[in-house]
């Protein structure tokens, strides 16, 4: 019998959320060149990318305080998350989503230019998903037996701590 009965009155501290394959919890991560995570954040599995990128852009920023490029996928290519990665001064690479071009092409010389996209600085994001792959060779990381996402979010960040050392040492 599951201990996931209720969900409605689960706990925020579980940080666990029904998505498409079932109970699950979502990573964030910023990683480094080296593939190794520097910064993460948990969540329910039904949240959404785009919206946890700023917390987990803040929590960088107490953490490391140097310039960096941002490359992200088509998930975090709104143009309020653009304008606010500009605000803050963030040089970032994220490819334009099909929909948002047709629309900005569709409003004529209104919709204004195309968000600059570099393709070759953009084959480097697969960084990220490397990142997540060695996180995942752990199997408590990949199957999540905790059930308190703080005990779960210790295993990702000694996880973390230990490949980040094995990576830059």
């Amino acid at each position: 019998m599951s201990s996931y009965k209720f969900l409605p009155n689960e706990p925020a501290d579980h940080a666990i959320g029904r998505s498409r394959g079932g109970l699950t919890t979502k990573i964030h991560a910023l990683t480094d060149r080296a593939c190794a995570p520097v910064t993460m954040l948990l969540t329910p599995g039904q949240a959404g990318d785009n919206p946890q990128l700023l917390p987990l852009l803040e929590a960088h920023k107490i953490q490391d305080g140097t310039r960096f490029r941002l490359l992200a996928d088509k998930a975090y290519s709104h143009p309020s998350t653009r304008s606010e990665l500009r605000s803050r001064r963030i040089r970032h690479t994220i490819p334009e989503r099909s929909d948002q071009i047709e629309r900005r092409k569709a409003k004529g010389s209104a919709g204004g230019r195309p968000p600059a996209f570099d393709p070759a600085t953009y084959k480097e994001r697969n960084t990220v998903e490397r990142g997540f792959n060695r996180l995942k060779h752990w199997r408590g990381i990949a199957t999540r037996y905790d059930k308190y996402a703080t005990t779960f979010l210790g295993g990702v960040l000694l996880t973390a701590i230990v490949t980040f050392h094995r990576v830059h040492n």
